[in-house]
């Protein structure tokens, strides 16, 4: 059986900032790295844009202002991002204030796709470098942690203590381990929307700021703004009963004038949390992505503004008419009528949301502009943790999106620091 000082489970953000540290705080020490996927995963992958003021990816819960501004500190001076420049903001910000909303002002990076694939191979890289050993395309099964070794599908592995950091979609997964270690946890929250898609000139404030954060009463926000050579892309989500169904999503390649199609699309965003009797926000989520898809065809949903507001379904046929004066950057989607699919609580927080953006940025509701759904986030789980390096068992931790802590790149960085503070203790 091959043994380790240390073993995490998922190369994302989490487990990146986890083994950083472990290699910084202690020398010498052994550690694998395992991923199921054929590469290295996680939110750096897609779009790599990183926010570095508090609260953004760092859940209330277990984040205090204090807490995040010291370990984003280090996640910045590991990091060294280049800060997009921000301007003209004052306006905007006046105008929402007046409804009743805000537009934080946030230290942003943008990479890219493209950026973000260079940025994880240096850091596979370095980590190689430094010693750590790195398995892709092998799935961890099973946790041992009375004779301290995990079961993947191809081998034995020991350790003295582990991180699971397998990220939004490792969320079932991380389940099973729960209930492999008798960990107790709480899956109530999940946040779902709309992503939106229209000209560039329609929603200038990305000229001046590249993702505006706006929050509106009711706990909805904007979330992931993309612009220039921007598309919407969709994600696969397997059921554990086995039904298949999408979430949309939306990435931006490294600036380029050559490549810009003139698009911007960005999340607005519900957070609901529920109460009992609902056993699992999870499942609600899973209900509904599985309801579009057996409205779509299969596919994700899209309708224009245009026929939302006259209350009709949007079809194939007139999709690209002349009031639409641009075509879907997602075009493997079922013109529909997103009503139908969507709860019409939820559904009216979010057009409130969206006329009061309209407001703030007249144009945003112009008839061409698309609304795709579903797109759902998936961090509901809420483990009971031990201690404050988010320990569920002895010298076993998680961290990142799927397990709570975080709800995007620099969070999940600073949980997996966080986590590897815990891991030195429990080595000593």
């Amino acid at each position: 059986m091959d043994k380790y000082d240390a073993v995490i489970i998922g190369t994302g953000p989490a487990g990146m900032g986890a083994a950083f540290s472990l290699l910084e705080k202690k020398p010498g020490i052994s550690i694998l790295m395992i991923d199921k996927a054929p590469v290295s995963t996680g939110g750096m992958r897609n779009d790599c844009k990183m926010n570095f003021t508090y609260p953004i990816g760092f859940p209330f819960e277990y984040w205090s202002k204090e807490k995040a501004e010291h370990y984003l500190a280090m996640v910045k001076d590991f990091l060294k991002p280049d800060i997009l420049p921000k301007s003209n903001i004052g306006v905007y910000q006046s105008r929402a204030e007046k409804l009743g909303c805000s537009l934080l002002e946030i230290q942003q990076t943008h990479l890219g796709t493209d950026g973000g694939l260079r940025l994880i191979q240096k850091l596979m890289k370095d980590l190689i470098d430094k010693g750590v050993d790195i398995s892709l395309k092998e799935e961890m099964l099973s946790i041992n942690n009375e004779q301290k070794f995990i079961t993947t599908d191809l081998r034995e592995i020991g350790y003295k203590t582990i991180l699971v950091a397998p990220g939004r979609h490792g969320f079932h997964f991380l389940q099973q381990v729960m209930h492999q270690l008798g960990v107790a946890y709480m899956d109530n929250i999940l946040d779902v929307g709309i992503r939106v898609e229209t000209r560039i000139e329609r929603y200038p404030i990305v000229k001046d700021y590249y993702d505006p954060k706006f929050y509106f009463p009711e706990k909805v926000r904007t979330f992931c703004t993309n612009s220039g050579n921007a598309h919407v892309v969709k994600e696969k989500y397997i059921t554990e009963r086995g039904d298949v169904w999408y979430s949309v999503n939306g990435h931006a390649y490294a600036p380029d004038a050559a490549k810009n199609n003139g698009l911007v699309n960005f999340a607005i965003l519900k957070t609901v949390r529920f109460t009992e009797p609902l056993a699992s926000g999870q499942e609600f989520a899973e209900h509904l992505g599985v309801m579009a898809a057996l409205m779509g065809g299969g596919k994700p949903l899209m309708q224009r503004v245009g026929d939302f507001r006259m209350g009709k379904r949007s079809k194939t046929s007139t999709f690209n008419g002349d009031l639409y004066d641009f075509e879907p950057s997602l075009r493997d989607c079922c013109p529909s009528d997103i009503s139908l699919a969507m709860p019409s609580k939820i559904l009216r927080y979010i057009w409130s949301g969206m006329k009061k953006l309209d407001t703030i940025i007249p144009g945003i509701l112009h008839p061409s502009t698309i609304m795709y759904y579903p797109e759902i986030k998936l961090y509901a789980n809420k483990p009971e943790y031990k201690d404050d390096h988010f320990q569920v068992a002895p010298d076993v931790f998680f961290a990142g999106d799927g397990a709570g802590t975080s709800r995007g790149i620099t969070g999940a960085w600073a949980s997996g620091i966080r986590a590897a503070e815990g891991m030195i203790e429990a080595l000593q």
